[in-house]
């Protein structure tokens, strides 16, 4: 994408992005008088994002943005899901069509660098690996070599696998798509020996098989994959209420805090309690939201394991456990800044 400089309202008028940057200035304001959310998902990615066969949307990236709409407008239903492809993401959210990417989106440096993108924080930790066919008899990575790796382009994946196999001096054959879709059609019709892909990506993969349980996930793990909300660049009040909810979920487990408990426990006297749910102090104020904003979004969304067993728990179709992303108490890497 070539860099454009803008310089002045005029200009922005006349390339079509009034918008976008408009929003960029004052992102809280401009969801505020539209009444929704613009939320940018993955378009099929089980666990994540995925229509019902309802047609309403569902998953762990959902619910994190029915979660910011609470914050805003006390309402989870206020959002309106935008799917986006990895090619389509980033020019998505840098015009203005959508508010933020909540969609299975890799923290780099160069996205955080040259893309005037900022991430909100590390909602799922995650690492890439590989999914092959039980038949194929391999068991681990670096048995691939030669093999024929079906992947998405636009995407660190690329990247990752070509790091994998240069260090391990393996060669491999890529196949390349443009849609996640298309690449576990094409795993899933024999055209490629393994796919790759984030492991909770091979995860939701996997599901949509034709015959799962012949399929299975390498024990390898090639690189770190922390993913994470996203927004614009240059708007401190937006990206502090993101990733304030983010954080807020998290202290919500971590304080014993459920949908189901919330209302009693916006009676407890401990002093973090009060101040998470908004009986002590204007926090919710400082940042242009209501002050019990995080009860809110306890009571009607869930705090962050009830957000992460709905959708990976043992009941969920994609069953992936916690592990790195246990709180820092239980010895994961789930870690939030205090309210105070």
């Amino acid at each position: 994408m070539k860099s454009i400089k803008i310089v002045g309202l005029a200009a922005l008028v006349a390339l079509g992005g009034a918008t976008g940057a408009l929003a960029q200035a004052k992102t809280l304001e401009a969801v505020k008088a539209r009444g929704t959310l613009l939320c940018g998902v993955g378009p099929a990615a089980p666990g994540f994002s995925n229509p019902d066969d309802k047609g309403n949307w569902v998953g762990f990236d959902v619910d994190y943005c029915r979660a910011l709409a609470v914050a805003i407008f006390n309402d989870p239903a206020k959002v309106t899901f935008k799917p986006l492809t990895s090619k389509e993401r980033f020019t998505a959210l840098q015009s203005g069509e959508v508010d933020l990417l909540s969609r299975t989106t890799t923290w780099t440096m160069s996205r955080d660098s040259s893309l005037g993108l900022t991430f909100a924080g590390t909602m799922f930790y995650d690492g890439q690996g590989f999914m092959v066919k039980k038949s194929l008899g391999v068991k681990a990575a670096k048995e691939l070599n030669g093999a024929s790796i079906c992947l998405q382009t636009g995407t660190t994946t690329e990247l990752n696998v070509s790091d994998f196999f240069r260090t391990n001096k393996i060669t491999y054959k890529p196949v390349l798509f443009e849609k996640s879709d298309e690449v576990t059609a094409a795993y899933d019709s024999g055209r490629c020996d393994a796919i790759t892909n984030d492991r909770s990506g091979l995860a939701s993969d996997q599901v949509k098989l034709k015959a799962p349980a012949d399929s299975v996930l390498l024990p390898d793990i090639i690189s770190k994959e922390p993913l994470g909300p996203v927004v614009r660049q240059g708007d401190s009040q937006f990206f502090t209420v993101t990733k304030w909810v983010y954080f807020a979920l998290l202290n919500a487990e971590e304080l014993g805090v459920t949908s189901a408990n919330a209302d009693e426990m916006a009676k407890s006297t401990n002093p973090e309690i009060k101040r998470l749910l908004g009986t002590e102090g204007d926090f919710g104020k400082g940042i242009g939201i209501a002050n019990d904003w995080a009860l809110q979004i306890v009571k009607k969304v869930g705090n962050y394991a009830e957000i992460y067993d709905r959708n990976f728990g043992a009941k969920s179709p994609v069953q992936i456990a916690r592990g790195a992303n246990e709180l820092w108490t239980k010895g994961g890497l789930q870690y939030a800044p205090p309210i105070r």
